[in-house]
């Protein structure tokens, strides 16, 4: 096992960035900050006076250095046991409190873009607000699943995937996981159009009460925030239009999964041991994950020899047992953020979809994963411009892929026997997908008759 040492947050301009992803003086001069997109230079603003900005020197002092060997190898005790996997040293970044287009701004786009395609992944500083947020909700999730199991059990949803999902119950290529979760989903009231039209996957959230409900929904309704953000920040990386990946997340399908997992010896013996789920991409644009002190999250880099594209075939399993993986070790007051298939999708594998998989450690770990979504009416088209020069094949081109429909088929294949995915399939609710205002967004259907 190699380690590779965690690095100091390091000032350029209006944010903050680890210094492997400080960009040199040549890269700024690249860079074409002074137009695009109808943006100009912010009055003021010198671009030598950028280029001169001194070099931050490594640390002279002994102690310091000491220090941070130490640090190295503490992130590495946390690795769950039985993997072997090197430590990922992640770049983190602090985002600015509103997103103007600025110099700064196309910077922190273009560092964001290219750590994803090294690294695929990213960590997010949280801002005060943030910590307090994610502590509330992490409080409030244990005390969730501490309650008695059928108490759980009775929060469940026949029309939506919201709600709970027992140990053993989601599958990943074939085989239980052990994690146990809430999955929010967008709460809708049985009386609106959507549900009463009887869309796939829309329905109510089963809340078991308002004290989990108040500081899951703060923290997840300050997550969407920071989606947005991340979103305006990567559309000036990827050399695109403002809007360009924001018009799909207009009644974005955002969803959260508040997850549990249990020691390696503390499972009810249905998945693989010391398996906590395994190895597969998600499928929407970005994942916005914090997790407590245990650790358990390990992911692969981007590698040309490595290809999938999930919303054709699935990517379940892919390369679990491989050499390859990096162990994502908990850092306090940080958010992760992993990209989607349709985000590989849209940017014509530019970037990818990141394949992770959690390890069961020695203790519970507790974790939440938000997921900034495209509306589930979008259709996803592949863009046609910036995204380094990629193209898509003229006739993926032109067809696209439906969200709702990629949202639903992951959810049929993960939970085959839940009483949703039944009654799903009962009503003949999946046909409903290839319906016109099912792919229209904003579309509201007429309610159907009894």
């Amino acid at each position: 096992m190699s380690c590779l040492a965690t690095r100091p947050l390091l000032p350029l301009g209006r944010f903050l960035i680890t210094s492997r992803a400080r960009l040199s003086t040549a890269a700024l001069g690249s860079l074409d900050i002074g137009s695009g997109n109808g943006m100009s230079m912010p009055p003021g603003f010198n671009i030598n006076v950028a280029r001169k900005q001194p070099r931050i020197q490594p640390p002279t002092n002994i102690a310091a250095a000491a220090e941070k060997i130490r640090t190295r190898d503490d992130l590495g005790k946390t690795m769950p046991p039985g993997y072997k996997a090197q430590v990922a040293h992640l770049d983190t970044f602090q985002l600015p409190e509103k997103i103007t287009g600025s110099a700064s701004d196309r910077v922190l786009g273009k560092a964001i873009i290219d750590t994803w395609r090294r690294e695929g992944i990213i960590q997010i500083a949280q801002n005060d607000l943030q910590k307090k947020l994610w502590n509330d909700a992490k409080t409030a999730s244990k005390r969730f699943f501490r309650k008695p199991a059928a108490e759980k059990a009775a929060c469940v949803d026949s029309q939506s995937y919201a709600g709970y999902i027992a140990s053993g119950e989601e599958v990943t290529d074939g085989i239980a996981d052990y994690s146990e979760i809430f999955t929010i989903t967008k709460d809708l009231d049985l009386e609106e159009p959507r549900v009463r039209a009887k869309w796939p996957c829309h329905g109510p959230c089963p809340w078991p009460d308002v004290e989990m409900k108040e500081p899951m929904m703060n923290y997840v309704d300050n997550l969407g925030l920071e989606g947005e953000k991340i979103l305006q920040l990567a559309e000036f990386g990827l050399g695109v239009a403002p809007g360009t990946l924001t018009q799909y997340t207009r009644d974005g399908w955002h969803h959260t999964r508040v997850l549990r997992f249990p020691p390696r010896n503390g499972t009810n013996g249905k998945g693989k041991e010391g398996r906590g789920i395994g190895s597969h991409t998600d499928y929407g644009l970005l994942v916005i994950a914090a997790q407590d002190d245990v650790g358990g999250l390990f992911i692969r880099r981007p590698r040309d020899d490595e290809k999938f594209a999930n919303w054709k075939k699935s990517a379940a399993g892919h390369k679990e047992d491989a050499e390859g993986w990096f162990y994502v070790p908990p850092v306090d007051g940080v958010h992760t953020v992993i990209l989607g298939d349709m985000m590989q999708y849209l940017t014509n594998n530019y970037l990818t979809a990141t394949p992770h998989k959690v390890g069961l450690n020695t203790r519970e770990r507790f974790a939440m994963a938000y997921f900034h979504e495209p509306s589930f009416q979008a259709v996803i088209k592949p863009i046609n411009e910036g995204c380094g020069g990629m193209r898509a094949d003229p006739e993926q081109s032109d067809e696209g892929v439906h969200y709702g429909t990629h949202f639903t088929n992951m959810f049929m294949r993960n939970y085959p026997d839940r009483i949703t995915t039944k009654r799903l399939l009962a009503e003949n609710r999946y046909e409903k997908l290839s319906k016109p205002e099912l792919r229209t967004m904003d579309a509201i259907p007429e309610p159907e008759l009894d």
